[in-house]
């Protein structure tokens, strides 16, 4: 009897393994996607400092009329070149407004644009200058001023940075610049052997200017949603020139020799700020991460 239950027992094992064996086993669906702590748009606002490095406003002079030795059209041209270091530094604020995006192996990406008013950001210089006309044993004694001015300051930046930690992203930046900047320059000649009427001339030029910028900083997520940053941004802009016109020295009304002059400026500098940001996440608690 017990022989008749064990082999029973045995086929009854042996039909349920088959019939298992003949059905498949249903595979979980995988588990749905949640975004990670610092996925999401932002916004926020920054200020901070801005100096120049090394700008300088530089003059060309080309000649154009000549008088029969040329030596007076040597020295306008002389007078019509010049450098002129003109430094800019004052404070800025704005806001800013970008996309971030964490992958798993923490780091993350974004793509930021701002904007900044600057206060301030302006330098004025002066300077002079001999110029002698050897063959007439004469000269020009020379005046000359430049300024220079950024209004507004801007970036369209890539971002892509490591997080040290849940909350701390240390991360290169790197894009688009652009800036409003004004530009003058003058020059004023008197000649001293003749009592010739003086030469002079001027120019400026207000345009938005556009180039690039660099730099890296460190943003930490002290709570859900906010953030605060520290940036360092260097940024450079395209040369720009501007015409003064013809310097010209009159001789009993008539043109007796001329040159052509233009000035150029390359305004590059650096920028120091700090800022607060708003991130629109999806409420969630953060990944449980082992180790960073």
């Amino acid at each position: 009897m017990i022989r008749g239950i064990l082999l029973a027992s045995a086929g009854a094992i042996a039909l349920t393994s088959a019939a298992l064996a003949a059905e498949p086993l249903a595979v979980p669906p995988p588990p749905p996607y949640v975004p990670l702590p610092w996925t999401g748009f932002y916004v926020g606002l920054n200020a901070g400092y801005e100096w120049s490095n090394s700008v300088t406003v530089g003059s060309t002079g080309y000649p154009i009329v000549s008088d029969p030795t040329g030596a007076y059209e040597a020295a306008l041209v002389g007078v019509g070149t010049a450098t002129l270091p003109v430094k800019t530094d004052g404070f800025l604020g704005g806001g800013q407004v970008g996309y971030n995006f964490e992958f798993p192996n923490h780091t993350v990406a974004s793509l930021e644009g701002d904007i900044q008013g600057v206060a301030g950001a302006s330098s004025s210089v002066t300077g002079g200058s001999f110029i002698p006309v050897p063959a007439f044993g004469d000269s020009y004694t020379t005046a000359l001023a430049a300024s220079h001015r950024l209004d507004f300051f801007g970036t369209l930046r890539g971002r892509y940075g490591y997080l040290f930690t849940p909350t701390l992203l240390v991360y290169g930046t790197g894009g688009l610049a652009f800036g409003g900047i004004s530009t003058k320059s003058g020059f004023v000649a008197n000649e001293t052997l003749f009592g010739y009427p003086s030469v002079f001339g001027s120019s400026s030029l207000s345009t938005t200017d556009v180039g690039w910028s660099v730099g890296g900083g460190l943003e930490w997520m002290f709570m859900p949603h906010l953030s605060l940053k520290v940036e360092y941004l260097y940024y450079s802009l395209t040369k720009e020139t501007s015409s003064f016109g013809y310097l010209t020295q009159n001789v009993a009304g008539a043109a007796f020799a001329s040159a052509l002059t233009h000035f150029t400026i390359r305004p590059q500098g650096s920028v120091v700020r700090v800022g607060i940001n708003y991130l629109f996440t999806f409420d969630q608690p953060p990944p449980i991460i082992a180790k960073y």
